[in-house]
Order: C-alpha cells, then sequence, then structure tokens
C-alpha cells in the first residue's frame, strides 16, 4: 500500500512537496536552536551533530538520486521502500554514515542545513514527480520516494527538539503526511490493531489522541 495516488496526480504531488517542505522549514528551524550543544547525546549513540547530520540525509539523498536517473520502477510504492530498506536500517552502517554526515556540516552546521534545505526544496517543487530515481534499493518515482523523506525529516526533527528539549511538535502539513504514512504502513505490516490500542491508551496509557 502506498500514500501516493495514481501516476500523473499533479495535486497529489504538489501536496507531497507542501508536506516535505513544511518539515524541510521545521529541520532548518530547530537545528538553528542547537547553540554550542553539538555534542551533546542526541539519539542513541549519536550526539546532536549526528542527529542532525543523519538527518540531513532526507534531503540530500533526494539530491543525489534525482541526479542518477532509473531507468525503471524496481520499487513502487512508498510503503514498498520500508520493506526494502528494513534490513539496512537495522545495520551497523546506520550510525557511521550518521556520523559522517553530521562532520560533513562543517564549522556552522546549522548554516550548511539552511543552504541544503534552500537548495533541494525548490529542486523537488520544480519538478512533476514522475520523475524515476536510483535509490539505494532501486529504482523508483520521486512521487512514491518523496514522502519517506519528509516522514524521515518529522520524526527525527522531532527527536532533535526531544534532545534540545523544544517542543516536539510538527508543522500540520508534515505531521499529517507522517501520520498517513505510519497508517499505510500499519495496514501493509498488519500492525493496524495495535496502533489503534496506543493511540487510544490502552496498551501506553498516557497517550491518546482522544
Amino acid at each position: 500500500m502506498t500514500t501516493v495516488d495514481a501516476p500523473g496526480d499533479t495535486a497529489a504531488h504538489e501536496g507531497a512537496v507542501r508536506a516535505f517542505a513544511a518539515a524541510a522549514d521545521w529541520f532548518v528551524a530547530t537545528t538553528a536552536l542547537v547553540g554550542g550543544r553539538w555534542e551533546e547525546p542526541g539519539l542513541g549513540e549519536w550526539d546532536v551533530r549526528a542527529l542532525v547530520g543523519h538527518t540531513s540525509r532526507s534531503l540530500s539523498t533526494v539530491e543525489s538520486y534525482l541526479a542518477a536517473p532509473a531507468g525503471a520502477v524496481e520499487v513502487a510504492t512508498t510503503a514498498g521502500y520500508y520493506r526494502a530498506t528494513s534490513a539496512l536500517a537495522a545495520g551497523p552502517g546506520v550510525a557511521q554514515r550518521g556520523r559522517d554526515a553530521g562532520a560533513a556540516l562543517g564549522a556552522d552546521p546549522a548554516a550548511a542545513v539552511a543552504q541544503l534545505a534552500a537548495r533541494v526544496v525548490p529542486l523537488v517543487a520544480a519538478r512533476s514527480g514522475e520523475e524515476l530515481l536510483t535509490t539505494v534499493v532501486g529504482g523508483m518515482r520521486l512521487r512514491d520516494y518523496l514522502p519517506t523523506r519528509t516522514f524521515e525529516l518529522v520524526v527525527h526533527t522531532a527527536d532533535l527538539a526531544s534532545a534540545l528539549g523544544e517542543p516536539a511538535e510538527p508543522p500540520a502539513p508534515a505531521a499529517a503526511a507522517a501520520l498517513e504514512l505510519v497508517a499505510a504502513l500499519a495496514l501493509d505490516t498488519g500492525r493496524a490493531g495495535r496502533l489503534l490500542l496506543a493511540a487510544t491508551g490502552r496498551t501506553l496509557p498516557g497517550l491518546t489522541v482522544l
């Protein structure tokens, strides 16, 4: 299952671009709050710099993958991307890539993140969504890949905000897109019931949307 409509749906892609832009703006704004706390704990084994570096890859991979057009669609849906990358996501290379990406942001990571977003968001907005790009798991349409980047931006900016003691509340367009993908993934993996129980406080007391 995917959160993206049928090919050729311009309105759907425009909505996905707005969500991506909102998520990128939130990431840039939250990164600007770091100040001198780059070496403080971020998430798991990452410090704040590595967490920001990992999150920045949600922008940079869009740029680099678009620069490597695919010849065919090999992963046809947004949810399918997560199925295809599940083993990679659990591998030890993820942590090191986050540290490497953090180091690559240089002496002023906040400025580097702002510059990256200012370059990538217009790049995406200028595309139709039908472009074929080469991801780590094969060819995908931009319109199916982009929601994964919005989701990663939302989740990891929330991680960053929490690490900084800031409110972890994403802007509405980005949050809606991320939650839509969560629902699709829950249905795709047979976990919709457990997600609903958690969201209504049955299995996670104190957490309820009601």
